[in-house]
């Protein structure tokens, strides 16, 4: 994962609005596209969401993609 930044987080596990956090990281720095890597369970789909919302709130249009884990 040369030059890439890896972000970790479960919101089953984890209290807090993760698109606030996402927002702010996407808004101060010179992102360049995002990953989402999840598992097929639906407290998975949080995560998903949460970039979703954070890109929408940033105001920036960048490249975003899912990949599906087992």
């Amino acid at each position: 994962m040369r030059n890439k930044i890896l972000l970790t987080g479960s919101p089953k596990l984890d209290d807090g609005d993760y698109s606030e956090k996402l927002t702010e990281i996407i808004k101060q720095n010179d992102i360049k596209s995002v990953t989402v890597i999840r598992m097929e369970v639906p407290c998975c789909r949080g995560i998903e969401n949460a970039v979703v919302t954070a890109l929408k709130n940033s105001g920036k249009m960048i490249p975003w993609r899912v990949i599906f884990c087992l």
